[in-house]
């Protein structure tokens, strides 16, 4: 029997395949219980390009100390600031690799703020 996180890989790998066919950037978001991460992750998949997470300092800062990285709050400041990162580094287009997790929750928080900060996907 997978496990839990044998599953959420298993789920992630078809998007990855299909995305590595499109030929483009990918914006990778993994998140755990405390923390929520977001990477651009360039197409031949060998290097990230920008990155942006709840355990910078800035957005510590923001969020107002320990043990508030894991609301949708956050993921929503992680989305901003990775879209901001992102058009800075001339990246305008990204395919939005939710990495097995549901499209709810933080993950859809994270993908709207983006999306709201300019980054197309």
């Amino acid at each position: 029997m997978l496990t839990k996180k044998e599953q959420r890989l298993r789920r992630a790998r078809q998007t990855r395949i299909r995305i590595a066919q499109q030929g483009v950037v990918r914006l990778s978001v993994n998140r755990t219980n405390l923390h929520i991460y977001a990477n651009v992750i360039s197409n031949d998949g060998s290097k990230v390009l920008v990155s942006a997470s709840t355990v910078e300092a800035e957005v510590r800062a923001q969020l107002g100390g320990a043990g508030k990285g894991g609301n949708a709050a956050a993921a929503a400041i992680v989305g901003k600031r990775i879209a901001e990162k992102a058009k800075a580094a001339g990246i305008e287009k990204v395919a939005f690799d939710r990495s097995g997790f549901a499209y709810h929750g933080r993950v859809k928080a994270l993908a709207e703020a983006a999306r709201e900060a300019g980054l197309q996907f």
